[in-house]
C-alpha cells in the first residue's frame, strides 16, 4: 500500500471518528434537553397543583373575613396575599405554556355557569356574595372546551368574589350580537385593582391588554377559542368583565 494511501485511510479514519464523536455529543445533549423539558414539565405541574390547593383557603380566609366584619380586616390581608400568589403563580405557568389544544364539545352555559358558581360559593366558605343568573342564558350551547372555559369562568368569578364584600350582587348576563357571544360579569366592588391596569392615562377604564394574575389565564384559555377578554372598570364603583366568543361557536339549544 503506497503512503497516499495510507494517508487517506488514515484521513477517513479520523473522519469517521470525528463523525462518531459528534454523534455522541448531539445524543447525549438530546437526552439531557428531552430531560430538563420533562422535569421542567414536572415543576409546571406541581406548580399548578399548589396554586389550585392554595386558591380554596385563600377565597375561605376572605370569606371569614366578611363575616367577622372589621376585627377581620388583618385576616382580609392575609387572604389577598395569598390569592395574590396564586395568580402570580397561575400568570407565570400561562405565559410559559404552548398553544393550548382543545378539546371540543356541545356546553350548555346555564349548568355550566352554576356549576362554577357552586364551586366559587363552597370556596368562599362563610362569605356570602349576591349571585344574580340571568334566564337568558337558559337554552344557550356553544362549541368550545369544557374544562377550558370552566376555567375562564372560574377565574373571573372568583375575582369577582374577592373584589367585593359581604352581601354584595355579581350579575351574569349574555351578550349576543353579529360577531360575538359575551358572558358579562359585573359587580359592585372596588373596581380592577392597580395590579391589573397596564401603564397609560389613569382615567382609562376599558383595558384589554396588560392583565396580569389569573385574568391571564382566562384569557390565553379564551383567546384559544378565537375570543378575548374585556374589563372595564370605575374605582369605587365596581368592574364589568366580558368573555367573549366568535358567534360561530353559539350552538342550536
Amino acid at each position: 500500500m503506497s503512503v497516499l494511501s495510507l494517508v487517506l485511510l488514515a484521513l477517513l479514519l479520523l473522519a469517521a471518528g470525528a463523525a462518531l464523536w459528534a454523534q455522541r455529543r448531539a445524543t447525549t445533549a438530546l437526552a439531557r434537553a428531552s430531560a430538563a423539558e420533562a422535569r421542567g414539565a414536572g415543576h409546571a405541574r406541581c406548580l399548578g397543583l399548589l396554586a389550585e390547593e392554595l386558591q380554596g383557603p385563600g377565597l375561605a380566609l376572605l370569606g371569614l373575613a366578611g363575616r367577622l366584619g372589621d376585627p377581620g380586616k388583618p385576616v382580609e390581608a392575609e387572604a389577598r396575599l395569598v390569592l395574590q400568589l396564586v395568580d402570580e403563580v397561575k400568570e407565570v405557568l400561562a405565559a410559559s405554556a404552548g398553544p393550548r389544544s382543545l378539546s371540543e364539545e356541545k356546553v350548555e352555559l346555564a349548568p355550566l355557569l352554576q356549576e362554577v358558581l357552586a364551586g366559587v360559593t363552597a370556596q368562599l366558605g362563610q362569605g356570602r356574595r349576591q349571585w344574580r343568573l340571568a334566564q337568558d342564558f337558559s337554552g344557550l350551547c356553544v362549541q368550545a372546551d369544557r374544562r377550558a372555559l370552566r376555567g375562564a369562568l372560574s377565574q373571573v368569578l372568583a375575582r369577582a368574589a374577592r373584589l367585593t364584600r359581604e352581601g354584595d350582587w355579581i350579575d351574569l348576563r349574555p351578550v349576543v350580537t353579529s360577531e360575538t357571544l359575551a358572558i358579562v360579569v359585573e359587580d359592585e366592588g372596588a373596581g380592577l385593582g392597580a395590579e391589573d391596569l397596564a401603564a397609560g392615562a389613569p382615567t382609562e377604564t376599558d383595558r384589554t391588554r396588560g392583565l396580569s394574575f389569573g385574568l391571564a389565564v382566562a384569557r390565553s384559555l379564551l383567546e384559544a377559542h378565537g375570543g378575548e377578554l374585556r374589563l372595564e372598570a370605575q374605582p369605587g364603583i365596581g368592574a364589568r368583565a366580558w368573555l367573549m366568543l366568535p358567534r360561530t361557536r353559539l350552538l342550536p339549544g
